[in-house]
């Protein structure tokens, strides 16, 4: 079959018909453009490809738990709204709930978490719902909030019980998988969102309890996450230069928080051995009290976040 001739042609409309039209010059192909660095990560190891003798076994039930305030801590202000999701491991299934008000006199929070205080001194019974959630805390194996330095401070005041259970911090303490595309400290939001959980409203106490629990639901390696977020853990600080702080910021430490002037994260001793740079423990004489080694009952409280 004769080649037909290319349909994009034009002809010369200057020249004459009959001569030949001149030959095109190439052009140069342009250079290729620079291939961006690529960025920098750190995987922490995985615990479900390891041996868990040893370590905590995973809970069977967890209370998923979120509060709302007036203030940031205890001492300026109160705790005004508890919610609550019994949530069994196994079945990834929500088993019982709750959330409830409590009576305040203001509320300097309310721009964020649109509580009036009016609301919180009209007439419920938020006595009987605590009982039950005192319940549903002694039915769990283990509590866990997000970002759950700030929810714990607030048990053990006012008329909230002191919780003697195992704290998991879906925050600090979970080691969401790689492909979820994650920072190393989500926001609930951003961990819903990853999951494919619908983002409807924020900041208030139930709302981020089920956007957990969804997010749980939707975990296959859900007792292998749970098992590494209760390894024994402890602020440590990253012994790198300046040039290289870009090293830290990529395996999830923060600057100047908790620990001042120095770029921080709590990690499980395994997890320390296997970063790619030296770490160093911080102790509890380093000056402040939020830098101290993580014991049970002793975490920094971080600012919220939605």
């Amino acid at each position: 079959m004769q080649e037909q001739s290319n349909l994009w042609d034009q002809p010369d409309l200057l020249g004459s018909g009959n001569l030949p039209a001149p030959a095109s010059t190439p052009r140069p192909a342009p250079p290729a453009p620079s291939a961006a660095p690529a960025p920098v990560t750190v995987s922490l190891p995985s615990l479900s490809a390891l041996a868990a003798r040893g370590l905590p076994s995973s809970p069977e039930r967890l209370l998923i738990l979120d509060t709302e305030t007036t203030a940031l801590t205890p001492a300026e202000g109160q705790c005004i709204e508890v919610g609550g999701v019994l949530f069994h491991v196994p079945s990834r299934s929500v088993l019982s709930q709750i959330s409830f008000l409590l009576p305040a006199t203001s509320n300097d929070a309310e721009p964020v978490n649109g509580i009036a205080a009016a609301v919180t001194r009209l007439p419920q019974p938020w006595q009987a719902s605590l009982t039950c959630f005192e319940a549903m805390a002694g039915n769990a194996d283990a509590l866990l909030a997000h970002n759950a330095a700030f929810d714990r401070q607030w048990f053990g005041h006012g008329p909230l019980p002191l919780l003697g259970k195992p704290w998991i911090c879906s925050m600090e303490d979970i080691r969401w998988p790689a492909e979820r595309r994650l920072r190393a400290t989500p926001s609930v939001t951003d961990l819903a969102l990853a999951y494919g959980v619908p983002v409807w409203a924020a900041h208030r106490a139930l709302t981020d309890c089920t956007y957990l629990a969804q997010v749980l639901e939707r975990c296959s390696d859900l007792e292998a996450l749970l098992q590494a977020a209760l390894e024994p853990k402890r602020l440590y600080r990253a012994c790198l230069s300046y040039a290289e702080r870009h090293r830290a910021k990529a395996a999830g430490f923060r600057w100047n928080q908790p620990v001042s002037n120095a770029w921080s994260r709590r990690l499980s001793e395994r997890e320390a051995e296997a970063l790619p740079f030296r770490v160093q423990p911080v102790e509890p004489d380093d000056g402040n009290a939020a830098d101290a080694p993580y014991q049970e009952g002793q975490l920094a409280p971080l600012p919220r976040t939605a």
